[in-house]
């Protein structure tokens, strides 16, 4: 029989992930339009089916109501980086607290299994080149399995909207410096040590910021 797990997904659910991947990763790019009759072909979903889609994806901040005009892709901007970055660093600090005190043996495996993940894709991304979607995975399983012990399916669901959010300002890899603080934080997961993991994920963050900043400029 069948599991839930296995069934494969419904047109609805597997548009709702198409298109929200394709706004993260840029493919419908910021503040452009969402034209139904277009996507409908593209995304294999009938009208009705888009709008429940779009208004789902509306609610998370991905794309915008424009009343009569329809909906766009929401914009992007030096602002909502900052936001986002901000409020990442406060949402993930008190989870990474509350994780590492509350973590066990299992927890630590997550970690570990998380990151070796992770570690391997960053190689084969510094080797072969860049691949966002692959590297997106990796990275935010090892930052959910991080806070993964922190008690709150609510917290981790948010951190994980806001990472996606984050990630669509993301999508330069900044190399060697990134690899090196991720190995930090799997450090200081498995000392507990929440004083150190919460500076090395500010640096980290930051960091990325300033990445994206200089990224535009350079554009």
């Amino acid at each position: 029989m069948t599991s839930l797990e296995e069934r494969p997904l419904s047109a609805g659910d597997s548009g709702y992930q198409r298109i929200r991947s394709d706004i993260i990763f840029g493919v419908l790019t910021p503040s452009g339009r969402l034209r139904l009759d277009a996507m409908k072909e593209d995304y294999g979903v009938s009208i009705s089916t888009l709008r429940e889609i779009l208004n789902r994806l509306t609610s998370e901040g991905f794309v915008v109501a424009e009343g009569q005009r329809g909906f766009e892709v929401a914009p992007i901007s030096i602002q909502n980086l900052r936001e986002l970055a901000d409020l990442r660093i406060l949402l993930e600090h008190h989870a990474m607290a509350e994780s590492f005190r509350a973590g066990d043996v299992e927890w630590e495996g997550r970690v570990v299994s998380a990151h070796h993940k992770l570690a391997a894709t960053e190689r084969t991304v510094l080797k072969e080149g860049d691949d966002p979607e692959l590297r997106k995975r990796y990275d935010g399983e090892f930052h959910q399995a991080l806070i993964s012990a922190c008690g709150s399916r609510e917290l981790m669901h948010t951190h994980s909207v806001v990472f996606d959010k984050y990630f669509r300002y993301a999508l330069r890899y900044r190399g060697a410096e990134t690899v090196n603080q991720h190995k930090a934080l799997l450090e200081c997961a498995l000392e507990r040590n929440v004083k150190q993991a919460k500076a090395i994920l500010s640096d980290h963050i930051n960091g990325c910021v300033a990445h994206a900043l200089s990224s535009w400029k350079e554009g």
